[in-house]
């Protein structure tokens, strides 16, 4: 059994308490106390109404909440959720809380989880954001179904979001998560999210859990363990994505967390990935994915001068990261007028792969790498939507798709720059 010292005293009896399960949620929260009671309720009629003759477990992870969100996970009361379904679950539905201080952050939610459904054999475990509004019955069937009838051990999900949302998501992590590892996963980074026991207990066994450096990016590690373990990984469709990136200013944090942890990966898993050439669809439940097409302002302007800031500010640094050849395309691209601005494909993949090929050589600080590459996907950002500005959603995914093919075409110049100097 893996190391359980983190878990509380008090924890450790509250799970004692609920014995074994064969349905664990995970919930991790920090300050949701005005949006998370009806998230609870809305996962206890999921149960209700999709498994009601198995036993089942809420499981809070709370980063130390001031608001007493905690309290309302605990006490939301499974006769509203009874109510409002119509049905009488023939189990006992539990509901449990531990809390850690959010400056541990690094996974430290999801090894409760993993930790929890180990000591409580849970069969099909599913983790649910406490940020989204769209959440409702049938989004927890959608995450489990795949694991507890299909024998599916890790399901992923894919979203109807808008066309210029998640533009990190299409323009970087899924096209070369594809190329990388062979597999047509759309969202291999995402806060909802399920997982078999098998596969739960096999992640928790990583050494990364000791280091706090090394819990960054749990999630998408999770993900990457499921792909190099040879385990079943399907995607399911669980509606409208409540995208925080259109608010989020700073892309150097979740840059960390993703593009980090996918550069890393590489290292331990190069003889798998060097070897995969093309890419395979997942099994897919529900819609593979959804384009919205509703208004949407974007700030064009201040995403080319942070690109072109970049390019003239970052000139030493990007000489050690990128080939002489890249560096020059980029200069031509930041001397563009507004109108005519373009980061073609291809230049954009070999930038990427420089990148990840740098970052495998510790050229300058790896962190130091990681940040810079935002202004960079900036640029990249910025000529997708020029790109995308009138299209249709059958437009939008043919240029994902395109990228993707761009993304595998290329991935022989990702082994040269790997294996040699620039």
């Amino acid at each position: 059994m893996a190391e359980e010292s983190f878990l509380t005293d008090e924890f450790l009896r509250q799970l004692i308490n609920v014995g074994e399960v064969d349905i664990l949620v995970g919930l991790p929260t920090h300050n949701n106390a005005k949006t998370i009671q009806p998230i609870v309720q809305s996962i206890q009629s999921g149960i209700l109404k999709g498994f009601p003759r198995d036993r089942a477990v809420i499981i809070n992870a709370d980063a130390g909440s001031r608001d007493g969100t905690p309290e309302i996970v605990i006490a939301a009361s499974i006769e509203d959720a009874r109510r409002v379904s119509n049905i009488h679950a023939l189990r006992t539905l539990h509901a449990i809380s531990t809390q850690y201080a959010s400056s541990l952050g690094g996974g430290t939610a999801l090894r409760t989880f993993l930790a929890s459904a180990e000591l409580l054999r849970a069969r099909a475990c599913a983790v649910i954001s406490p940020e989204s509004s769209k959440v409702n019955a049938d989004l927890l069937s959608s995450l489990v179904q795949p694991i507890y009838r299909g024998g599916f051990d890790l399901v992923t999900p894919t979203y109807r979001r808008h066309k210029f949302e998640g533009l990190l998501m299409t323009n970087l992590l899924y096209p070369m998560t594809r190329a990388l590892y062979g597999l047509q996963i759309r969202e291999p980074y995402s806060p909802e999210f399920a997982f078999s026991g098998r596969l739960g207990t096999r992640f928790l066994a990583e050494k990364f859990w000791n280091d706090e450096t090394g819990r960054t990016g749990s999630e998408i590690k999770l993900t990457l363990a499921a792909i190099t373990g040879g385990y079943r990984v399907c995607q399911s469709f669980l509606g409208t994505r409540d995208s925080s990136d259109r608010r989020s200013a700073d892309l150097v944090p979740v840059l960390r967390q993703t593009v980090g942890t996918l550069f890393s990966s590489l290292e331990s898993s190069f003889s798998l990935w060097s070897t995969i050439a093309g890419s395979q669809p997942v099994a897919t439940f529900g819609a593979a994915h959804d384009v919205g097409l509703e208004p949407f302002r974007v700030n064009r302007k201040r995403l080319r001068e942070m690109f072109c800031n970049a390019v003239s500010e970052l000139h030493s640094v990007f000489q050690t990261i990128l080939t002489p050849g890249t560096l020059t395309e980029l200069q031509r691209i930041a001397g563009m007028p507004e109108d005519e601005f373009c980061y073609p494909a291809e230049v954009w993949v070999k930038t990427v792969y420089e990148f990840a090929a740098a970052h495998h050589k510790a050229v300058i600080s790896r962190d130091h790498i990681i940040q810079a590459l935002a202004p960079l996907l900036r640029g990249r950002m910025l000529t997708f939507l020029i790109e995308n500005r009138q299209g249709s959603a059958e437009d939008i995914e043919r240029h994902v798709e395109s990228l993707c093919l761009e993304f595998e075409r290329l991935k022989p110049y990702l082994l040269a720059m790997w294996t040699t100097g620039k």
